[in-house]
């Protein structure tokens, strides 16, 4: 089995604040089990853990708003939980298909997937290096807080876009 180097890998999203902002944050503490077939990599798949407490914007009073029942609800659902089902080709890049958990609501997604080469660290390893974007509406996982403007539109937006790069570690 093929590891990610969590050092140097990371899971972020962008969410519009205000219609017109974008406030940007990050997941710290996450895990992911992997099966990499580096020679054809749609035989791979990939299971994979958020630890939800660890999200972090930068501002603690809004990451604690975002750990609330508002939005996450960490004490019900600590976890966001990703398993994939297929793996697909599509022209130079990959589609990741899978089950996505986040609350208690699931649903299948799709991500598109880029593999960005390999090399040799300078310890005599391996490592294959992908990036994985996806648009998600935080409403269809039942994240449905959000506050009227007095100018009109909404406090928070409706669409995370959430980029994740890893570095894998291949196994031999």
């Amino acid at each position: 089995m093929s590891s990610i180097d969590l050092s140097h890998s990371a899971i972020r999203f962008t969410v519009r604040h205000m219609v017109f902002a974008k406030v940007r944050g990050t997941f710290r503490s996450w895990k992911a089990d992997l099966q990499l077939d580096s020679r054809e990599l749609t035989r791979s798949s990939v299971e994979a853990t958020i630890e939800v407490a660890s999200i972090d914007t930068g501002v603690e009073d809004r990451d604690k708003h975002l750990r609330s029942p508002d939005f996450f609800d960490v004490e019900k659902y600590p976890r966001i939980h990703f398993k994939s089902t297929a793996v697909e080709k599509s022209g130079d890049s990959y589609r990741l298909k899978g089950d996505l958990t986040i609350r208690d609501v699931t649903q299948p997604v799709e991500f598109e997937v880029e593999s960005l080469g390999t090399g040799k660290d300078p310890w005599g390893n391996q490592r294959r290096g992908f990036s994985a974007r996806i648009s998600i509406n935080r409403k269809a996982f039942g994240l449905t807080w959000n506050q009227a403007l007095e100018t009109g539109g909404v406090l928070v937006g409706e669409d995370i876009e959430v980029e994740i790069e890893s570095e894998v570690i291949l196994s031999e």
